[in-house]
């Protein structure tokens, strides 16, 4: 009898569709993890629960394994889920890097880019963005908003990148590029007599003869204010409270108050500024806010840097100069962005 060749005595390999679960099911899985349900899971995938649910089911008969403790509602990750879930993130975010790294060598252009920016941003610099990124994407949405509720957008994928103020992130893979940063500024009705300040701390003084307008608490430009304010140790009674700058600008406008915003935020609203007077605030520790690009780690690498390059370059060009020029009391320049070829990139703690 002849003997078998040596290649004959190695085990057969189980084929690849049998023995591993596709991405489609990974990606269902990983929505259900960071959904809380199956119901939303399917919600934001556009499929029927049923069809959510099967594909958990049979996830967990591939490997023999429990993946949800179904005991405590609503159902959380076993031991076994919370590692698939680690792991399964990382393989989509590779996947998808493959997959925009594949599509980019065959054509130049992105077909749509969904990009969120706070309210006073996509008011200033967002007509400028969309019309340099015209060329590069056949659609572009851009939503507005608040910073916590963008930065959720981002995290739940309902946008691609956002553009935001500063805040914690508890998603590690969510990357926080600066933009530019800004000093506040204070905001007095026109006709108000004024004492020139030489030390932020000495703001206190005003507080008494007209009420502060802030802006609300639920916003992150409130928070820090509010923020500066301990630091500076001024206490101001809390009565006018707004989201926009809009009505905060059309108070201080009509002689009710005074107000502490930012230049951005100012030329959001410049049709208040033949009505008010704006002054810088002596440097203090607190003295500015900043803005940041934010993106999932791995995905889009190319498109974040392009738009980081072009943001920067629109407030050096269009945005900073008619600021100066419409607020000449400010010391220039009130809004700088940080050298190209040194992008200040962090990741969220």
């Amino acid at each position: 009898m002849n003997a078998a060749p040596p290649f004959a005595t190695l085990v057969p390999v189980e084929p690849i569709a049998s023995a591993w679960p596709d991405l489609r099911t990974l990606h269902a899985f990983v929505t259900v993890c960071e959904a809380g349900s199956m119901s939303l899971a399917a919600a934001r995938l556009g499929v029927s629960q049923s069809a959510i649910s099967q594909m958990v089911k049979a996830l967990e008969a591939s490997y023999a394994l429990q993946l949800f403790d179904r005991e405590v509602r609503p159902a959380q990750p076993t031991r076994a889920g919370r590692a698939l879930l680690a792991a399964s993130q990382d393989l989509l975010i590779q996947a998808r890097a493959m997959h925009e790294q594949v599509r980019a060598s065959a054509r130049q252009d992105i077909a749509h880019i969904r990009l969120g920016c706070v309210d006073s941003f996509a008011a200033t610099v967002g007509p400028e963005l969309i019309r340099a990124l015209s060329g590069t994407a056949r659609q572009i949405q851009m939503w507005s908003g608040l910073t916590p509720s963008l930065s959720a957008q981002l995290q739940s994928r309902e946008l691609d990148l956002a553009i935001c103020t500063e805040m914690k992130l508890e998603d590690a893979r969510i990357q926080q590029r600066l933009i530019c940063s800004e000093s506040w500024v204070l905001v007095f009705p026109k006709d108000q007599a004024l004492m020139p300040l030489t030390s932020a701390r000495e703001l206190g003084t005003l507080v008494g003869a007209l009420p502060l307008i802030r802006y609300s608490q639920r916003s992150v430009i409130g928070q820090q204010i509010d923020g500066l304010l301990r630091h500076l140790g001024v206490r101001a009674p809390r009565r006018f409270e707004f989201d926009a700058t809009d009505p905060l600008l059309s108070l201080v406008a009509a002689g009710l108050g005074w107000a502490i915003s930012t230049p951005l935020c100012l030329w959001q609203s410049r049709q208040y500024l033949d009505q008010v007077t704006v002054l810088p605030l002596p440097p203090t520790r607190l003295g500015q806010r900043d803005f940041y690009l934010l993106s999932r780690e791995g995905e889009w690498p190319g498109l974040s840097q392009d738009v980081l390059r072009v943001v920067r370059q629109l407030i050096r060009q269009d945005t900073a100069p008619a600021i100066a020029r419409a607020m000449p009391a400010l010391p220039r320049p009130a809004l700088i962005c940080p050298d190209d070829e040194s992008p200040a990139h962090r990741t969220s703690p």
